[in-house]
């Protein structure tokens, strides 16, 4: 990559990616040059569905946008970011509980990496309720999901 560009990583689990998440990313195409999706790997989390899985989801929600990479990574974000030379970690913020953890995140990335910035998107109010373990609970149940995945993503690209 250029090191002109302006570089994003979006890192979270993502199991499953949401609408909430495509809206937050779509939205700061604007901003950057460049967004890597990172999926992380946490080996202490039981996922629900797995990497491959949520790899393959995520990249046909963005097959059309050649700005979007997807990237599984494992260890601190930060680690990440200076491998792909990203200078900015990106976030979505839907309520005041979420900016108080991610704050301290953010901040705590600001101590390892004083050369990275964390970007707050806060997500549209018809995603403030969406999270994944609402859509993982509404799949176990059988339930509606077209509001909650991206447009494109069904049911079946899940299983």
């Amino acid at each position: 990559m250029d090191k002109t560009e302006n570089c994003a990583i979006f890192p979270g689990s993502f199991d499953p990616f949401t609408s909430g998440h495509e809206s937050v990313v779509r939205r700061a195409l604007n901003l950057f040059d460049k967004i890597i999706i990172g999926i992380g790997d946490n080996n202490d989390k039981n996922s629900f569905l797995s990497l491959e899985k949520r790899c393959k989801i995520i990249k046909k929600v963005f097959e059309n946008e050649d700005k979007i990479e997807v990237q599984v990574y494992s260890g601190l974000t930060v680690e990440f970011c200076k491998k792909n030379n990203c200078k900015f970690i990106l976030r979505g913020l839907r309520t005041s509980a979420d900016f108080e953890f991610e704050r301290a995140i953010g901040q705590t990335n600001k101590i390892l990496e004083n050369q990275i910035e964390t970007v707050f998107i806060l997500t549209l109010p018809e995603h403030t309720f969406i999270s994944s373990s609402i859509v993982r609970d509404i799949i176990k149940n059988n339930g509606d999901l077209s509001q909650f995945l991206p447009k494109g993503i069904s049911k079946a690209d899940l299983f």
